[in-house]
């Protein structure tokens, strides 16, 4: 992988040094957010202060010298009041190569220091629900995102014991190739309207271009799954995944290796599991292919594209030949482009060793929880018959599986396409693993 990671160093760093120009002429709004914003709430900003405003003091830099393991465990947090700091009101940047440090190392305790400090003081709030949750961006892109419960959806008084077990369940939503946490928030808000918790976590598509095993990306997974296992040290919280195409599979499945790791008794917290669009059980050129043609071409990719009616009834009837589209000459060539190349990436010793661990780990050890595959048979990523391939595989292991054919929807667009089937699949999912206890009762 290094070998990939060379061919693509040029690039990467050519593309990260637009990056910054852009991002260094408008840090100004960046940082300095006008007053009418709502990213914060009133009650977020009455427990805020900003940063020192003289940087010739050493010990005014304390955000940066807190340990970030000691911050993001939960206990520690819930049992020591800490003011939490307003990064919207940051100092000023100069150009002293000091400043910059002390200011990069705030911002990035700072954030571990509200992810760690509202999760805590959600616990013990006597309305949870007045504390919202929502970083502003750095300059590196968010890497996920804790939301919390809609304040309409839970009850306060304590009567209903789903609305307890809901507040107690974390959803976490893991991206597909080139989704950001803009994309995901629309899965997020369905979650914290009925009372959920959820966390949206990103990889920006420069970081799975330049992959190593065991590099930034897998390091970035364990700064989650720290958190993750912090939030689970209470008793009776749980934990539900919702993944999307292969690249949010494999990354559940490293954090299912992570989590054994750690802790194996954490993997009995998982109550649920939910597969969008996925998975591929072993590495295929052409699906890698198909799923990159689709995050560089975006909206002009043939995999955006759904079916007609005509053409849903004829997938219905179990022929497929008259529905495929053809993509257009520029997405041909990258595609041959794009196959090419992944033979020889996912044929590199340490990257297959790593894939296969993973996929592995997928196929025979999931977590006993029930599973909740949805996909199509329009997909021209992953393709349908995969799909239903594993699912078999899993009943055969004595897994409990639903799936849900959609048919005639693309890619990862299924929620967007039908909205009513999309939502009443994951209501059905949600009542039944996770739920069961208080509905019964």
């Amino acid at each position: 992988m290094g070998t990939l990671s060379g061919n693509l160093q040029r690039p990467v760093i050519a593309a990260s040094a637009v990056c910054i120009a852009s991002i260094s002429s408008d840090f100004r709004d960046k940082f300095w957010p006008n007053k009418s914003s709502d990213t914060c709430s009133s009650l977020e900003q009455a427990n805020s202060f900003s940063l020192p405003n003289s940087l010739n003091e050493p010990k005014s830099s304390w955000v940066s010298k807190i340990s970030v393991s000691k911050l993001s465990n939960l206990s520690f947090v819930t049992r020591i009041r800490i003011p939490v700091p307003d990064i919207n009101n940051l100092i000023p940047v100069s150009r002293s190569s000091s400043v910059s440090s002390f200011l990069y190392s705030s911002l990035t305790s700072s954030h571990a220091l509200i992810n760690a400090y509202q999760s805590a003081e959600l616990v013990k709030a006597a309305k949870p629900a007045s504390y919202t949750y929502d970083v502003s961006s750095t300059p590196s892109e968010v890497l996920y995102r804790w939301h919390l419960p809609d304040p309409k959806s839970i009850d306060v008084t304590g009567s209903s014991d789903c609305s307890s077990v809901k507040s107690r369940t974390v959803v976490v939503l893991l991206g597909w190739l080139g989704a950001k946490q803009k994309h995901l928030n629309r899965y997020a808000e369905w979650y914290t309207s009925r009372g959920y918790h959820a966390i949206t976590f990103t990889f920006p598509m420069s970081k799975i271009l330049s992959y190593q095993v065991g590099g930034k990306a897998e390091q970035d997974i364990q700064l989650l799954v720290n958190h993750l296992a912090d939030w689970l040290e209470e008793d009776g919280k749980n934990l539900v995944f919702h993944t999307f195409s292969n690249t949010g599979w494999l990354t559940y499945g490293v954090i299912l290796e992570k989590l054994q790791r750690s802790d194996s008794s954490l993997m009995g917290r998982i109550r649920g599991c939910i597969v969008d669009s996925a998975p591929v059980a072993a590495p295929d050129p052409q699906v890698w292919a198909s799923g990159f043609s689709a995050a560089f071409l975006k909206k002009n990719s043939v995999a955006t594209k759904g079916v007609t009616s005509e053409q849903s009834a004829t997938i219905k009837e179990g022929n497929k030949t008259t529905v495929e589209a053809k993509p257009e000459l520029t997405e041909t060539a990258l595609l041959v482009i794009l196959k090419k190349f992944f033979e020889v990436v996912l044929n590199i010793p340490t990257v297959n060793r790593r894939l296969s661990d993973v996929l592995g780990l997928l196929t025979s050890q999931q977590p006993s929880c029930p599973q909740l595959y949805i996909y199509s048979s329009a997909d021209r990523v992953i393709p349908a018959g995969s799909v239903e391939s594993f699912i078999d595989g899993q009943r055969r292991n004595g897994r409990e599986v639903r799936a849900c054919n959609f048919i005639s929807t693309p890619h990862v667009d299924h929620f967007r396409n039908d909205p009513k089937l999309y939502s009443s699949q994951l209501t059905q999912f949600l009542d039944y693993c996770v739920l069961t206890c208080c509905t019964s009762s």
